[in-house]
């Protein structure tokens, strides 16, 4: 949503009230998706560390990263889009792994990249790197969230 001052100014006081709520429901759901996000991204990284050693890099980025897709979704669905019922909680979850597979493929391929560039990297290189492109992959997975697989268009009749 974009406009300029002087296109805000012609709007009615229903219009700006409508943009200002917009724009603070938007700030809601944006800051309980960045707590669940928090939260799911320690244990993402708490997981790749204990099975970095047994699986190798890749490995436990995958399993991590599958371990977490489920319960990420079902909480954002939950807290961040306020949608409840079973009324598509299964098509949610097929769809949020495939959002969580744009960001396994962020994060795998930094991992790649970092091989590529160090040698011997240390587990803490690992962690920094995954960390920016949790980031990076969190705000793709907010917006795909929020207009894809949680969009209000979608749940018409359905469970909110």
């Amino acid at each position: 949503m974009s406009f300029t001052v002087q296109e805000a100014s012609g709007c009615s006081t229903a219009q700006r009230t409508v943009v200002r709520g917009s724009f603070r429901a938007l700030a809601r759901q944006l800051a309980r998706f960045t707590g669940i996000g928090v939260v799911m991204t320690l244990g993402y990284l708490g997981l790749y560390v204990a099975l970095r050693g047994s699986l190798g890099a890749q490995g436990a980025n995958v399993v991590a990263w599958v371990a977490s897709a489920m319960v990420d979704t079902a909480a954002n669905r939950w807290l961040t889009f306020g949608l409840r019922g079973r009324r598509g909680a299964a098509r949610a979850q097929v769809e949020g792994l495939l959002v969580f597979g744009t960001g396994m493929l962020i994060t795998s391929g930094s991992l790649l990249a970092v091989d590529a560039l160090v040698a011997a990297p240390t587990t803490k290189l690992e962690l920094g790197v995954l960390a920016v492109a949790n980031l990076l992959a969190g705000l793709l997975r907010f917006v795909l969230l929020r207009h894809w697989v949680f969009a209000p268009r979608r749940q018409v009749g359905g469970a909110r």
